[in-house]
């Protein structure tokens, strides 16, 4: 498995392309297919203390992201690179028309990759 992500490095940045544009996008991409209406956000599950959402989708960008690039280095980089990536695009929600900025989406983004590295 390890060795299929890392020969197939296009997933991780078809992802990446993929989690960049459901960012970006003002408003819900995906609430705009499944429900007709573009500022209703599904919901996995209910919020706790962090938003689950940015957890679940995170998890798995981190997930694919340490199985592409598995080695030592690489692991540094790939480590810092999801921490900038989620802080980035959170911040940028302060710009976004139908987004806004949430520190529990913050500590979705951020939770699983500061839990992995300890």
């Amino acid at each position: 498995m390890i060795n299929f992500f890392s020969k197939y490095k296009f997933i991780f940045y078809l992802f990446n392309f993929f989690l960049i544009l459901l960012y970006l996008y003002p408003g819900s991409l995906l609430g705009c297919f499944l429900y007709d209406d573009c500022k209703l956000q599904p919901q996995i599950t209910a919020d706790f203390i962090i938003s689950t959402n940015h957890l679940y989708a995170f998890v798995l960008f981190s997930v694919i992201g340490y199985l592409t690039f598995n080695k030592s280095s690489q692991f540094i980089f790939i480590t810092f690179y999801l921490l900038f990536l989620s802080i980035l695009l959170e911040i940028l929600h302060y710009v976004i028309p139908n987004r806004s900025f949430e520190i529990p989406d913050l500590f979705g983004n951020d939770i699983f990759i500061v839990l992995f590295n300890f």
